[in-house]
């Protein structure tokens, strides 16, 4: 049986078309599909699975996959780390074309010299291991890279000197504030496979047909490193604003949700509504500075002390705290939207009700290791060790969960909202860890004075009045 891991998200539609266009139509994936389980039309040996990108390059290289589509940027960013993985990028599918960029704002530097002038280069980026080479080969005396889930370009430059990036070409940079300074490489979609599985497997059947619409490499595929800069250390500029006050909104699915209760609190903020997301809205009230960024990279950033206040999801927070329990961050205030269910999830078919009874049997049938899939991996680890497993294995994966069990995990960390997407993927929730909902953050040790403190009282009041008028409702922290 030959085994393909095909991409969710933004490259699904060309994918799709590409898959088709080679006689390999994938019933229900070009439509999007709920289900992560899918097969090829008028075949029955191919499996098909639906993950997010990033999590297919480790799929295929740890052989769980036989053959992957994914952007050559998450296979880079697999390979610069781990260069002997059994990986192996086959052919540019011409499609989902973009550089990865060093980026900058042009306020901090327009050269790539300049970073050699700061003190502390902060490097910030989805590719954690492509920032750290480009680190590396820059001879950066002094760097830190931060890993985020996305939204890198909305860092520089206050919170980030320079941001890894992926983008069309340099101009669609400059359009939000960015300086390119260098092109790593050029990236699109791709073709890849297992070693071990081009050896030893017949892929002919697919791998002909796909090879065919193959267009080769692109143009500065390989891996371009910056030469050693000459650094000469200065000194950081103080940016601090002792009188401003920082708060931090979601994108994504959590927007509609706080635009709403902003807009019930009487906050509103220019270019973050039901239509729009800029990163930095303009704020309406003098001394408050408005940043949008993802909410899993919110908790780490109020316990850096570069964001005052944050709207994030309790599961981002649990997921922090869980991670660095001594970390300063609170829960100021419930604002009662956006929840849903974590839950463990399994296989519908396994005839266990509960946690206790998925235990029982796993051990029964001798399994020596129970593996635990979540975009939480931090949460994942503390389930597993509150429930007693003997022994297991979390995997950090990056979305689309519902397609690793039971073929590549036994056990998810999952959330639930309707059930639909477990219905049709043939999955149950056995256990309930927590009820997610959006939420307030901030740090329990934060010293505000003038008119930092005056706005934060004043925001966190007008959002703790907005939830308190609605039935259930609770006073802010």
């Amino acid at each position: 049986m030959i085994k393909i891991a095909l991409p969710a998200g933004d490259i699904r539609a060309s994918t799709a078309q590409v898959l088709a266009s080679a006689g390999l139509t994938v019933e229900g994936y070009g439509e999007g599909s709920r289900s992560y389980r899918l097969s090829i039309r008028g075949s029955d040996r191919p499996t098909v699975r639906v993950f997010r990108e990033r999590d297919i390059p480790m799929q295929v290289a740890l052989g769980n996959y036989d053959l992957g589509i994914c952007s050559l940027a998450w296979v880079k960013e697999v390979l610069v780390r781990f260069p002997d993985q059994p990986l192996v990028p086959l052919g540019n599918l011409g499609f989902g074309a973009c550089g990865i960029y060093a980026a900058a704002a042009g306020s901090v530097c327009r050269r790539l010299a300049d970073l050699g002038l700061l003190a502390v280069a902060r490097i910030v980026s989805e590719y954690p291991n492509l920032a750290e080479a480009f680190a590396i080969a820059a001879r950066l005396p002094c760097y830190r890279v931060q890993a985020v889930w996305g939204a890198a370009e909305a860092y520089p430059p206050e919170d980030a000197d320079l941001a890894i990036v992926a983008s069309p070409d340099e101009e669609s940079l400059r359009t939000q504030g960015l300086e390119p300074l260098f092109r790593l490489f050029e990236s699109s979609a791709w073709l890849i496979g297992n070693a071990g599985s081009l050896q030893a497997k017949d892929l002919s059947a697919v791998l002909a047909p796909l090879m065919t619409s193959a267009t080769g490499a692109v143009r500065s595929s390989s891996l371009d490193l910056p030469p050693p800069l000459v650094a000469t250390r200065t000194a950081p500029a103080d940016g601090s604003r002792p009188d401003v006050l920082r708060l931090a909104l979601p994108d994504g699915h959590q927007q509609r949700h706080v635009v709403e209760a902003l807009r019930t609190a009487g906050l509103r903020f220019k270019g973050y509504d039901d239509a729009n997301c800029v990163r930095r809205p303009t704020s309406p009230i003098a001394g408050l500075e408005v940043k949008v960024i993802r909410p899993h990279d919110m908790p780490q950033l109020v316990a850096m002390g570069t964001m005052d206040l944050a709207v994030t999801g309790r599961d981002c927070l649990m997921e922090h705290l869980y991670r660095f329990p001594s970390s300063p961050v609170i829960e100021l205030l419930d604002l009662q939207r956006a929840q849903y269910n974590l839950s463990a999830v399994v296989s519908e078919d396994l005839p266990a009700d509960n946690i206790g009874d998925a235990l029982a049997y796993w051990r029964s049938l001798g399994k020596e290791i129970v593996r635990v899939a979540s975009e939480f991996a931090g949460t994942a680890d503390h389930y597993a060790r509150s429930r007693h497993f003997w022994r297991y294995q979390v995997i950090p994966i990056a979305g689309a969960s519902e397609g690793f069990v039971p073929e590549d995990a036994d056990l998810l960390i999952e959330g639930t909202e309707t059930g639909r997407t477990l219905v049709e993927n043939r999955l149950k929730p056995i256990d309930l860890l927590y009820r997610s909902t959006t939420c307030v953050i901030g740090r329990r040790d934060a010293e505000l004075t003038g008119r930092r403190r005056e706005v934060f009282r004043e925001v966190l009041a007008a959002l703790g009045e907005a939830v308190s008028s609605t039935a259930g409702g609770t006073k802010p922290v």
